[in-house]
């Protein structure tokens, strides 16, 4: 079986509990060929046991400039079905993997790199991202999962404006729109990520794995489908042995407290 450290174009580190995993294909801007897509799948499938949450950054000064055109230049009709749905896949193990995943956006997060972004689950942007869907430009459709992911970000008139008029936002204006969660200044992306992975990695397994997937799929229910879907999941978690050592914990600290202050 292949290990983590002989894939080509990505990177794992572990940091704590935390796995950081880096795009390595600065020479392109880290845009996604086959290759790269095949690698971040097998990534997430296989990181360490004792990872409880991973951050998703871009070496060099893009997070990712989207699809390496020549992938798809020559191909017909089946295979760019069977193309999408392989980048389906890969990005299926991000959003409903084994871990919460932190991503640092800076530089370019294009097309296909703000596709990969929006399978994240918390996104931090420095200063100098910018957002754009060229697509449409080029006589092309999403294909990464943009059409479910971002227009649930973002909105369908915003990401409809972005494939139409080639628009490029801001990092602000992103901000605003709804792709990122924090916006700090150039440089600052990782340390931050960082520090929010290693919070996300000190939770409850359970609620971690309740919030990626089974509050997403609530989102997706009706309203009474939905509060039954959360109601099974909260006498799922609650009844797990690691929550009730934690509210145990709570519990008796709450009353030690009250009882030192009287």
């Amino acid at each position: 079986m292949k290990e983590l450290q002989e894939l080509n174009l990505v990177k794992v580190e572990m940091v704590g509990a935390v796995a950081k995993v880096t795009i390595c294909r600065e020479n392109k801007r880290n845009a996604l060929s086959d290759e790269l897509v095949a690698e971040l799948q097998w990534c997430f499938d296989n990181l360490p046991p004792e990872a409880r949450a991973a951050v998703l950054t871009g070496q060099g000064s893009a997070f990712c400039a989207g699809l390496d055109l020549s992938a798809v230049r020559e191909l017909s009709t089946p295979e760019s079905v069977h193309h999408s749905r392989m980048w389906h896949a890969a990005f299926e193990r991000i959003s409903f993997g084994r871990v919460p995943v932190v991503v640092v956006l800076h530089g370019a997060v294009v097309g296909g790199g703000l596709e990969l972004a929006s399978a994240c689950h918390v996104r931090v942007a420095e200063s100098s991202a910018f957002y754009a869907l060229p697509e449409g430009s080029r006589g092309l459709f999403v294909g990464g999962g943009g059409s479910a992911r971002i227009s649930r970000l973002i909105g369908v008139s915003r990401m409809t404006d972005l494939m139409l008029t080639g628009r490029v936002l801001t990092a602000e204006e992103g901000h605003a729109a709804g792709i990122s969660q924090y916006l700090v200044g150039e440089g600052e992306g990782l340390e931050r990520a960082m520090a929010l992975a290693g919070k996300i990695a000190g939770n409850s397994q359970m609620t971690n794995y309740g919030v990626m997937h089974v509050l997403p799929r609530i989102a997706d229910q009706s309203v009474q489908d939905g509060l039954m879907t959360e109601a099974l999941m909260a006498a799922v978690a609650s009844s797990d042995p690691a929550t009730r050592d934690r509210l145990a914990a709570f519990l008796d600290a709450k009353t030690n407290k009250v009882r030192a202050g009287n």
